[in-house]
């Protein structure tokens, strides 16, 4: 359990650098890489933020080479976190075993999208899944994505069922929903939230921390802030909650991760490229992302 004891905190959902022609920057993401590891950050490549949808296998598979290169070359030892979920159970296992021989640490599985199957067959999909591969495998239930919501009651069965699955990031948006997840679900069940601005209630409930957006591009002051509650520091938690409030919700103003990207170029940290169907932010929400970093001084 020592490597499981590293889920906590922040894990970077990283943004993909891609260059003038729209294919992964290798030089450019080995750079973000260690920007995110030398601010103390855990990584997960190839989650949503990181545009996956609109990336081959092949190029999930270069991405995670150089994230697992990267992190053994920092020295600091960093979990490195693969997004190998697929609506196809057998592509999902085919990017799970990868991600495994790669060396990741654990695999990031998000609920089929466009299927839409019930709970059931929610069930054996991830329990094949976890029999494919012995890395730990975090859930990830995202219904405004897939259509689908994984219910408490599947998530327990998975938990108690599956030695291997270890976790869930949550990105329902229901916080009676996530307290009953974290009801049902073994003590050691890691809950993550999957959206910033709910981790701070969360992490009041026994959540261990956060797969995060806005850390792409503040990633020091989101691991003070999740700190501060790992430290039953919640005076300060709630500081950082109402002081960084605003940048977690523009950060959502358009579909992710459009505004993250355009904060990460008008802060210099990345340009601003991005595969169709994903575009730029509109200008009046260029102006309203512009507003709060200017607000937060961070340009």
């Amino acid at each position: 359990m020592s490597k499981l004891n590293k889920l906590k905190n922040v894990i970077t959902a990283m943004i993909t650098p891609f260059d003038e022609n729209l294919v992964l920057d290798e030089e450019k993401y080995r750079e973000f890489i260690r920007f995110q590891i030398d601010n103390e950050c855990h990584i997960l490549t190839m989650g949503t933020t990181g545009e996956s949808a609109t990336m081959s296998h092949e190029e999930h598979h270069h991405a995670m080479d150089i994230t697992v290169d990267e992190a053994k070359k920092s020295g600091k030892d960093p979990f490195v976190l693969a997004g190998a979920g697929s609506n196809s159970t057998k592509e999902a296992i085919s990017l799970s075993q990868y991600a495994e021989n790669a060396g990741a640490g654990g695999v990031l599985i998000v609920v089929p999208y466009y299927n839409k199957p019930v709970q059931h067959s929610l069930i054996d999909h991830f329990s094949a899944i976890a029999d494919s591969v012995s890395l730990p495998i975090i859930l990830y239930n995202v219904p405004s994505r897939t259509g689908r919501n994984l219910e408490p009651e599947t998530i327990s069965k998975l938990a108690y069922t599956k030695d291997n699955i270890v976790g869930i990031k949550c990105a329902s948006g229901d916080i009676d929903q996530i307290t009953r997840i974290i009801k049902t679900t073994p003590d050691d069940f890691i809950v993550l939230s999957g959206d910033d601005s709910m981790t701070y209630h969360i992490m009041a409930l026994g959540g261990k921390g956060v797969i995060s957006v806005a850390s792409n591009i503040i990633p020091s002051k989101l691991v003070e802030f999740t700190n501060s509650m790992l430290n039953n520091e919640w005076k300060k938690a709630r500081d950082w909650q109402l002081q960084l409030y605003d940048l977690f919700k523009v950060l959502f103003v358009e579909t992710n991760p459009g505004p993250v990207k355009y904060a990460a170029d008008i802060m210099n940290i990345m340009e601003n490229r991005m595969r169709l169907p994903m575009t730029p932010p509109l200008k009046e929400n260029q102006k309203r992302i512009k507003n709060v970093l200017k607000d937060l001084d961070l340009i």
